[in-house]
């Protein structure tokens, strides 16, 4: 089924910190690229056989001037076992090179801010938005790579100085 995501630039991530960044990327900073998003956390088994190695596949293919990838470790189980200690060594031992953000935790649930800013309903979740910084796709789950790779193409083949989403264009795609 297809939901309508946002038709202006997406809000940025609400994180406490980042991992493998001299500085905290955003997403006006990332302008003019696609960027990918992987959400997952460490103690999901999907996110670890299929979701971080498609991020990392997503890195060595595309050009890092056209694509940014980025990692949002999002927590919304088992707290104390995911800290930010666990996840520098998760990192450090999964070989994650690019930049990891740790979503803020919320102050009235257990579901962080990011997750819930943007409507996630799990892990791992990829996010795609276009050169403008617009929300393009959210797939939740296991995303075939062919897909991943058609719908990178095809925000890759847009003109940069393109609008971002208009009718169809702006569709999620799970």
């Amino acid at each position: 089924m297809n939901a309508p995501l946002y038709r202006t630039p997406a809000p940025e991530f609400e994180v406490s910190g980042w991992l493998n960044a001299t500085q905290a990327p955003t997403l006006a900073s990332l302008r003019g690229r696609v960027v990918a998003v992987y959400a997952f956390q460490m103690l999901c088994p999907g996110c670890v056989s299929h979701g971080i190695p498609q991020a990392k596949g997503i890195r060595q293919l595309f050009g890092q001037d056209e694509v940014a990838v980025l990692g949002l470790h999002t927590v919304f189980e088992h707290h104390d076992a995911m800290n930010e200690g666990a996840l520098k060594a998760f990192v450090h031992e999964y070989r994650i090179g690019f930049p990891v953000g740790i979503d803020r935790a919320s102050d009235t649930g257990p579901v962080p801010r990011t997750m819930e800013r943007y409507g996630l309903r799990g892990t791992p979740t990829l996010l795609l938005f276009d050169r403008q910084g617009v929300l393009r796709h959210s797939l939740f789950g296991r995303a075939d790579d062919m897909q991943v790779g058609a719908l990178i193409g095809r925000l890759l083949a847009e003109p940069v100085e393109a609008s971002g989403c208009d009718g169809d264009a702006c569709l999620r795609m799970t």
